[in-house]
């Protein structure tokens, strides 16, 4: 797989996803083995979902690097989750990867996530899979 492979693998699972009904892509660079995509997001109930991802190929699969994903409510007011790598809580398990949860910004380990990790986990949550 090459990174232009992944990055077409991940705008077409935001194309066919059950949650996403608006695409706005903000950025996107790729070269044979690395890439970076950015982009804003309307969910099917309104909400707003910003992606950042940086990853890489190695021994022929993506790999995420840096990530930031941001699920907010429609008026973008109202963090609902967000979801990164920044090295900033060290003293969590699984460090660097946490979670930001709600208005009162509660951080939580979290796991590496991709961009299409994410999507199946919103599906879930916002109860169109089970």
């Amino acid at each position: 797989m090459k990174a232009g492979d992944y990055l077409n693998e991940v705008k077409t699972r935001l194309a066919t996803s059950l949650c996403v009904t608006l695409i706005t892509v903000v950025a996107e660079r790729v070269t044979r083995d690395r890439g970076y995509f950015r982009a804003r997001l309307s969910l099917v109930n309104g909400d707003f979902l910003e992606v950042s991802e940086y990853f890489t190929i190695r021994a022929g699969k993506p790999e995420t690097l840096e990530y930031r994903y941001q699920w907010m409510d429609s008026a973008q007011e109202r963090l609902i989750r967000r979801w990164d790598n920044a090295r900033h809580f060290p003293g969590l398990p699984n460090f660097p990867h946490h979670q930001h949860v709600g208005e009162d910004n509660q951080v939580k380990p979290s796991q590496t996530l991709s961009i299409l990790g994410l999507i199946d986990l919103i599906e879930l949550e916002l109860g169109l899979i089970k």
